[in-house]
């Protein structure tokens, strides 16, 4: 689609490690069912004038996923057409969840603040609330007076409180 555009830089991202390395000719390639890929895609470089090859880790390609995701889901009558989707990045945080303080005027996380620091658990929890405070702990760590959230996703976030009550 690219040489049909007739366009003279192309950018190729890809999320597997191997394969670009490959491709940039940095990796020896052992594998004889991917020779004749590599040399189809050497062929095809000589009709551009610059190629670039970038590997983006999977983590950070979900936006491309989504974007293959949404592309396969759309039928349209014109098969050279496609629909532009707009994107719009914003440059500041998003709340995806709004969570009130709770009636004792304590943050939502304060139990799980507590039970990291301490390993103790709130004077009247029953086994059932000590149990979700040893699961719901396990997604939280605490350095540096900051509790953070992991995330399969993102790796890491912040919370905005300091672990030391204000």
């Amino acid at each position: 689609m690219a040489i049909d555009m007739n366009i003279q830089e192309l950018l190729v991202i890809g999320d597997s490690y191997l394969l670009i390395h490959q491709v940039r000719k940095e990796w020896a390639t052992k594998n004889s069912k991917i020779l004749p890929y590599l040399h189809h895609v050497h062929e095809l470089r000589k009709r551009f004038t610059k190629t670039e090859f970038q590997h983006i880790p999977k983590v950070q390609n979900e936006f491309v996923d989504a974007l293959a995701t949404l592309s396969s889901m759309i039928q349209h009558l014109d098969k050279n057409f496609i629909d532009p989707i707009p994107v719009k990045i914003y440059n500041q945080l998003a709340y995806y969840a709004h969570v009130e303080e709770e009636a004792d005027g304590k943050p939502w996380f304060h139990d799980i603040k507590e039970y990291l620091a301490k390993r103790e658990y709130p004077e009247l929890a029953n086994t059932t609330q000590k149990r979700t405070l040893q699961r719901l702990s396990n997604n939280f760590f605490h350095n540096r007076g900051i509790l953070y959230r992991r995330t399969p996703d993102l790796g890491l976030l912040r919370l905005k409180q300091h672990l030391t009550e204000q």
